[in-house]
């Protein structure tokens, strides 16, 4: 029993120490929430205890379960089956006898990975929950229900961003269900489906091209006062102007997103007109200056709606 619990460890730990001499395998990979579905099976150890002893046996079971990217909870049904040999009690007659034991279990999951976002990735796990099994070998078939309880290691691997396989070793025990101690130690393969897919973010929107030179003022929300700061921007947009010697302004004016769109439509005309004003005292003839309001299409930063967003609240001073 010593050498089939090492090579049980074993196997878990081969795929640990693998990954962390591959380091690449580690590279991000697509993690998203979702519901998950699975099936697993393996090798069940019950271990000797009292009068049986027991052969290596088979586990079997299904889940099913939420991933919210690093915790994961789960509700999995599990059959379990170990044939042994024994001394088995019959109305206080005892008798060796060989026969099985079968336990059925349905267990709430809570489950953690470690790096939900590679493509490896260690986890642990704990469960409770009930358990159906038999008695002893050659008793009355799942008539002893139990309160059950589970620890889980394992690792898994993200084959691609909707199938996983897991590779784990558990201790699953019950309360006693009769002649024996229910003890048992596992290694499972699993394989599991999650449903959905990460979302893709739309590509930003590219700014509108504005004619070198150009210069830009910012504004406070729901204001088109002039600060400081934009009026030194202004005084530049001026000179540019006249160094030129012959050209045409466009001041064209935005807003963000917050607010309704006809209202941003109008304080982008203001916020324009203002630096329209400002040019004129620095020197520049209105006639050379166009005057355009855009709203809040044309972000310089794409937003969601109602967004206060300060690079979007600006005037645009293009001289052609």
């Amino acid at each position: 029993m010593k050498k089939a619990l090492l090579g049980a460890a074993t196997l878990i730990a081969l795929p640990m120490a693998a990954a962390s001499a591959q380091s690449d395998w580690f590279a991000p990979g697509q993690s998203f929430p979702g519901v998950y579905i699975g099936a697993e099976g393996g090798l069940n150890w019950l271990l000797n205890s009292g009068n049986y002893n027991m052969d290596l046996g088979y586990a079997a079971g299904g889940k099913v379960g939420y991933d919210f990217v690093g915790p994961r909870v789960e509700l999995e049904g599990m059959y379990r089956s170990n044939n042994g040999r024994g001394t088995a009690n019959f109305g206080n007659v005892f008798s060796n006898s060989a026969g099985r034991i079968e336990q059925v279990s349905v267990m709430a999951n809570a489950l953690y990975d470690f790096f939900p976002g590679a493509v490896i990735t260690p986890y642990i796990g704990a469960g409770l929950g009930v358990a159906f099994a038999d008695s002893g070998i050659n008793t009355c078939s799942l008539c002893s229900t139990q309160f059950a309880y589970q620890g889980m290691i394992g690792v898994g691997w993200n084959a691609t961003q909707n199938i996983r396989v897991d590779l784990e070793g558990r201790y699953y025990g019950t309360t006693n269900p009769g002649a024996y101690q229910n003890n048992n130690i596992a290694v499972m393969l699993g394989v599991s489906y999650k449903f959905g897919q990460p979302a893709v973010a739309a590509p930003p929107a590219a700014a509108p091209p504005v004619s070198a030179p150009s210069f830009m003022v910012f504004f406070d929300w729901d204001r088109s006062n002039l600060s400081q700061q934009a009026l030194s921007t202004i005084q530049q947009a001026a000179d540019a102007y006249k160094t030129k010697g012959s050209a045409r302004i466009t001041a064209t004016g935005h807003t963000d997103t917050s607010g309704p769109a006809d209202y941003n439509m109008a304080l982008s005309l203001r916020r324009a007109n203002t630096v329209k004003d400002a040019l004129v005292r620095d020197g520049v003839p209105a006639t050379a200056i166009s005057v355009v309001g855009k709203g809040e299409t044309d972000l310089l930063v794409p937003t969601g709606d109602g967004v206060r967003e300060p690079q979007n609240r600006r005037v645009v001073i293009a001289l052609q």
